[in-house]
């Protein structure tokens, strides 16, 4: 039972009590166990207790835990640096490790500002995103974001220098008879109608998860979209940048999921799965032409964070990617994925109420419907998602359902988002708890 003086993300809360991981499994006070079928969050790829990422945690703390970057740089830090560097097309080879998602984004959002101020165009301040999308939950990021119900009660705070155009998701929101091709050109060619309206001159950045997830649940993008929305930020001297704080990391199945839209983008958001849960960790990484101009300008980023270039949290981002290439992992969520995949087509395909099975990897969603013909969804009073979750984990199996998939209010889906270390004998008891728990939550009114 969650403390009275606690103050929980939502107060009279009865949730287990965590008392221990390892691997794929969470196991709480009273000893029942729970497949960790999401990560939390998809923050999980190595499991749980994974000894290399622990041992590199606690040799660091013996070492020092922390010293301000205003006055030091880290050994962890630097081989972060060179490790992600390596790991990225080579124009994108500047790292800035923070403390997590949202600060990533915000440190992007902020250096995209930057930039055209150093460079002498000072009216570029517009930054144009997608609707149904999740970029964080500060005051910058959510103002970035287009998911309607976390902006909701906060919309007066929020920046008037965001903008928002239509989300990318073909099976919900094409037209009839339209191709995918077709689909992506039409609504790509929305950021350039934007950028005309706003002028030119004054939009500085364009942001978009590669494949959306909280907020729509894994839904990637058809194969022409990034191609096109890359062309546009060029014709008009927009930056790209690609949040990957969820899809990123190896997730998707590359390490960068921009790998497989055959872009680069000029700004890239990591959190989340680079620290592995063991420690709070986020990467934003730019190009050599942003990092060039403001070297050869005023040489100074004007931003920061206390807990920014952490020693301990960047040892374990160095682990983490040990783990990663050492263990074949990227691999294997390619894969196990294909394999999860598989199963949930099988048991899911025709279910009347999962309209869509999407994803790429071990980033996984489904989206439930009350009508499959019409891809209706189902009333939201009924909350769905929230009696999945809960009959989930009476079945042992931790999921992350969400809702307004739609617009906000409506829709209802589930994603999925294993550790990377997933075996082959975890799909059938994902897959089975799943079902029973869509089914029993279906079945309550």
């Amino acid at each position: 039972m969650q403390s009275a003086h606690l103050l929980g993300r939502k107060t009279g809360a009865d949730m287990p009590v965590v008392a221990s991981g390892k691997g794929v499994w969470l196991t709480d006070t009273s000893g029942k166990t729970y497949l960790d079928a999401s990560g939390g969050a998809a923050v999980s790829p190595l499991g749980h207790s994974h000894p290399g990422a622990i041992a590199a945690a606690k040799a660091q703390l013996d070492k020092i835990a922390f010293a301000h970057t205003g006055f030091f740089t880290s050994e962890p830090a630097e081989e972060l640096g060179e490790r992600l560097a390596a790991l990225a097309p080579k124009s994108l080879s500047k790292v800035y490790p923070v403390s997590g998602g949202s600060e990533a984004v915000e440190a992007a959002i902020k250096l995209a500002r930057q930039y055209f101020l150093e460079i002498g165009q000072s009216s570029r301040r517009h930054v144009i995103a997608r609707w149904q999308s999740y970029h964080g939950n500060t005051l910058g990021a959510l103002a970035a974001g287009g998911n309607r119900w976390r902006r909701g009660q906060f919309e007066p705070m929020l920046s008037g220098a965001m903008s928002h155009i239509a989300p990318c998701h073909y099976w919900r929101f094409g037209h009839r008879g339209e191709s995918e091709g077709d689909y992506a050109r039409r609504v790509a060619d929305e950021l350039e109608t934007r950028i005309l309206e706003l002028g030119p001159d004054n939009v500085a950045a364009f942001i978009a998860e590669p494949v959306v997830g909280a907020t729509m649940g894994a839904v990637p993008a058809p194969p022409e979209y990034f191609g096109r929305i890359r062309r546009i930020c060029d014709k008009y001297g927009v930056l790209l940048i690609l949040d990957e704080v969820m899809c990123g990391s190896g997730r998707t199945g590359s390490f960068f999921a921009f790998e497989q839209e055959d872009v680069v983008p000029d700004i890239v958001t990591l959190a989340k799965g680079i620290g592995a849960g063991v420690q709070p960790l986020g990467v934003m990484m730019l190009s050599d032409s942003i990092y060039h101009a403001i070297a050869s300008g005023s040489g100074f980023f004007q931003h920061g964070h206390t807990y920014m270039g952490h020693p301990v949290a960047c040892a374990t981002g160095v682990a983490v990617l040990d783990a990663i290439e050492k263990e074949n992992l990227i691999e294997n969520v390619r894969d196990k994925g294909k394999k999860l995949r598989s199963a949930l087509d099988a048991q899911f395909g025709q279910h009347p109420h999962i309209g869509d099975i999407r994803g790429r990897g071990l980033f996984l969603g489904l989206e439930l419907v009350e009508d499959k013909d019409t891809k209706a969804a189902f009333d939201p009073a009924r909350q769905i998602n929230g009696k999945i979750k809960k009959a989930a984990m009476d079945q042992g199996l931790i999921c992350y359902p969400g809702g307004g998939t739609i617009d906000g209010r409506l829709g209802d889906h589930v994603l999925l988002a294993p550790p990377y270390i997933l075996e082959d004998e975890h799909i059938p008891l994902i897959v089975e708890r799943l079902a029973v728990a869509i089914e029993t939550a279906l079945d309550a009114r």
